[in-house]
């Protein structure tokens, strides 16, 4: 296996690194990445030259359109055609040049809004996904059908691993596309350092992780050195962390300010979710490459369960925010709950997540601290 030629789509992404990381780690040697700009996964054309440059014999497909709830809404047609021409057209160019297997991504998206807690692998089919996430949870879960289909039809050697939400150091932490975790951390900090007066890291946050420019109606807000007070405050307002009071009058941003902050959190904090550190994921598609050899979905995740009002806290907590929360209750919660039945790859693969969750988002957080 260790001399097998691995092809990952979207191996320069989040999931990607860690888990080219991990397979250097067990001496895989032949790994080739297919990621944008060389590679556009949407095109047939690109899908091909991908085929010929890599010759490979496995392909994992980790390549996706994703963001959060504000992105879903914003972009479903975005979500279901690109999610969907990539997934059906890498599968079935890999089934065409007879490589020796298929290693497709899923997502916990594609389960129905309504599935009893533990979700079970056999209740993906029973209802419809969440409606913020149907377009991206469907065009994902067609790849489930084309896999059995074809080792029905063609024998052809492909699994469905469905993985819980992600997180973990080298997230995507722009608050136009990250997903809860990320951006709640991001959120958090920007807010802490507002209590302190520390515009200067500020600054160097949006200059980092993106949304220095900004637009906010029909006008366009820049952050850089230069940037008035005015200005950071109407960015950080309309991504939820506002102050309260402000010391003096002056226009430009100063270090010796104090003021209470407030940061904003969409939803009710009802809905529950499971969080699935990223190096566990990894370590399991590994050992589902190594050892799965069946079209039945596999879940793959941490098998716990917190609410997002007690993850909004531990986050208060870990990045030392001493302001207060708000809850903007007309954004939607998402799906009700979240919580994987994970025993299928246990038995089928030997994989139990090893990573705590208060260690994984301490870990996530000095990360995220570190990159500034």
């Amino acid at each position: 296996m260790k001399n097998k030629k691995i092809t990952i789509t979207g191996g320069e992404g989040f999931l990607g690194t860690h888990l080219i990381n991990k397979l250097k780690e067990k001496r895989y040697e032949h790994i080739f990445i297919a990621d944008m700009p060389e590679y556009n996964l949407v095109k047939p054309e690109d899908i091909k030259r991908m085929y010929d440059d890599s010759r490979p014999d496995i392909v994992i497909h980790l390549a996706a359109k994703v963001g959060g709830i504000g992105f879903n809404q914003e972009n479903p047609a975005t979500l279901f055609y690109e999610n969907l021409m990539m997934g059906v057209q890498c599968l079935h160019e890999g089934y065409l040049r007879s490589i020796e297997k298929f290693v497709a991504i899923g997502t916990i998206c594609a389960y129905p809004k309504f599935t009893p807690v533990p979700f079970k692998e056999e209740d993906i089919w029973n209802g419809y996904p969440e409606e913020t996430n149907a377009p991206y949870g469907l065009a994902k879960k067609m790849m489930l059908v084309q896999s059995q289909a074809y080792r029905k039809q063609y024998g052809f050697n492909s699994i469905f691993l469905l993985p819980v939400n992600l997180y973990g150091p080298g997230d995507n932490f722009n608050f136009n596309s990250s997903h809860v975790i990320p951006a709640l951390i991001r959120k958090f900090h920007l807010a802490a350092l507002l209590e302190k007066g520390d515009f200067e890291r500020i600054k160097k946050d949006f200059l980092v992780h993106g949304n220095a420019e900004t637009f906010i109606g029909d006008s366009k807000y820049t952050i850089n050195n230069a940037s008035t007070r005015e200005d950071i405050m109407k960015i950080l307002n309309h991504y939820g962390i506002s102050a309260s009071r402000f010391p003096n009058n002056e226009s430009r941003i100063t270090n010796n300010d104090s003021r209470i902050t407030t940061v904003e959190v969409w939803g009710t904090g009802n809905a529950t979710r499971e969080f699935f550190y990223v190096e566990d994921a990894a370590e399991a598609i590994i050992l589902a490459m190594e050892k799965y050899n069946k079209s039945e979905p596999i879940n793959i995740g941490a098998g716990f369960e917190i609410s997002i009002k007690d993850l909004v806290e531990l986050i208060a907590e870990l990045t030392q925010f001493k302001g207060e929360i708000t809850w903007n209750t007309s954004k939607p919660d998402g799906q009700p709950r979240r919580c994987l039945d994970t025993m299928k790859a246990k038995e089928e693969f030997g994989f139990k997540a090893k990573t705590g969750f208060r260690e994984g988002l301490k870990r996530t957080i000095e990360w995220y601290k570190e990159s500034l």
